[in-house]
């Protein structure tokens, strides 16, 4: 091969998707020029067509925290000694079960998000491939997968949370703009605020720029500071007590306090609220009024961690299916009950066929 014609498979190793403009400009030689070259470099079989890929569309992508989740579970604590303790090893982070509990309902999801070169983030992958694509995950050199160690009493109550979560300031908008082809041509975009301020405002305003639908979960009330200063272009804002009135900077404490904090957040630009208040049922808003929905009765509390994150996907796949508002929102609470009563953080026995349980609960 010539000089140029080396240069050029160069070029195209390094960049499959250069124009020839592109390539011609770099190599200061004409476009006919160049197109000759790779028109011989075709007939030697270097190269094999030029590959124009469309993106994907329709998928949802979440974007946020993947974890492995220790939970050490006693039957009393003492503090200040050694408990004993039996131990359960899973896969968690709150984008990451979101998106655990839509692919378990059969929608496409993409998952974005940062892990470690280690053997965390190759448990998370081999355990949630079969429901989520990992594609668009970024993992980084020197940094720990995200993880989460949690004390449990026997009746499912959460003691303790610890939380290593470093790793999400590295989720920024340069990791989301490498794959903005894909963000443009979303169904949805769900994001937890494992991630940076600034990435969810980018997220808010590829959403009001694409009319796609937007989803804000809070992660705990540490994490409320990343929340965006409105939320216009947000079509779900789903929070629970504690975050609504970090947000809105008022207390909640009857009904009136309620639907006062539903009218602020629509007020900021919001279509739609979801105030979630544990065993006392769910506050829905949005322009067609207030609405209380009761929670759905736990026959047996096995384990509280990730009901909130079944909610979100049930209601999310709930929407994206055709279900109004309000009874998206019932297979959320049917989705986080039968959670609660479950050993795992995504139960295994969720599919479509069995959400739809939900209207004879």
């Amino acid at each position: 091969m010539s000089d140029k014609e080396m240069q050029v498979l160069e070029m195209i190793k390094e960049n499959p998707y250069l124009s020839q403009q592109d390539m011609a400009n770099l190599l200061n030689i004409s476009r006919p020029t160049l197109a000759n070259i790779i028109s011989g470099l075709m007939k030697k079989g270097e190269i094999i067509g030029r590959a124009y890929i469309l993106p994907e569309k329709d998928s949802i992508v979440v974007v946020g925290g993947a974890n492995v989740d220790r939970k050490f579970h006693v039957q009393e604590v003492s503090y200040g000694t050694s408990n004993p303790a039996t131990i359960s090893i899973s896969v968690g982070g709150v984008a990451r079960n979101v998106a655990e509990n839509l692919g378990r309902l059969g929608n496409p999801v993409k998952l974005i998000t940062v892990m470690g070169q280690d053997q965390d983030a190759n448990f998370i992958e081999e355990t949630s491939s079969a429901f989520i694509q990992f594609d668009l995950v970024e993992k980084l050199e020197h940094e720990k997968t995200g993880s989460y160690s949690a004390v449990i009493k026997k009746n499912g109550e959460l003691v303790l949370g610890l939380a290593n979560m470093s790793i999400y300031d590295s989720l920024l908008p340069n990791v989301m703009k490498k794959y903005e082809a894909t963000l443009f041509n979303a169904k949805c975009i769900i994001v937890d605020l494992n991630c940076p301020k600034v990435t969810v405002e980018y997220l808010q305003d590829i959403a009001k720029a694409k009319n796609i639908d937007f989803t804000i979960v809070p992660v705990s009330l540490a994490k409320m500071k990343n929340m965006p200063d409105d939320l216009v272009g947000v079509t779900y804002f789903i929070c629970n007590q504690d975050e609504a009135e970090a947000y809105l900077n008022m207390q909640i404490e009857q009904l009136e306090d309620c639907e006062d904090a539903i009218n602020q957040l629509l007020q900021k630009g919001t279509k739609n609220v979801v105030l979630t208040l544990g065993s006392k049922g769910v506050y829905i808003g949005n322009s067609s009024g207030i609405k209380h929905l009761e929670a759905i009765k736990v026959n047996e509390v096995n384990d509280v961690t990730g009901a909130g994150d079944a909610f979100v996907g049930a209601m999310i796949h709930g929407v994206l299916t055709g279900e109004n508002f309000e009874e998206a929102v019932n297979l959320g609470l049917y989705n986080a009950s039968k959670t609660i009563e479950s050993d795992y953080t995504v139960r295994h026995d969720l599919s479509i066929e069995e959400l739809t349980n939900w209207r004879n609960s």
